[in-house]
């Protein structure tokens, strides 16, 4: 069974998360995670990060914008 959650990307501005939203397929978090900059790249202090969270429940950044 796959996991629905495993990849997740997140908005945050000024530190506060604005929006999140979590996917099972790698490819649509690329996705999403690209698009995401595109609509809300423009908000000031915005950063988009896609994760991938293990078995173990330890997330890993697979890509941030912008790129620290």
């Amino acid at each position: 069974m796959a996991e629905l959650d495993r990849y997740r990307v997140t908005l945050t501005t000024g530190g506060a998360v604005v929006m999140q939203g979590a996917w099972s397929n790698r490819e649509t978090g690329q996705r999403k995670f690209r698009s995401w900059i595109g609509s809300y790249g423009g908000i000031s202090e915005a950063r988009v990060v896609l994760t991938e969270r293990a078995v173990d429940g330890v997330e890993k950044v697979l890509m941030e914008w912008p790129e620290a």
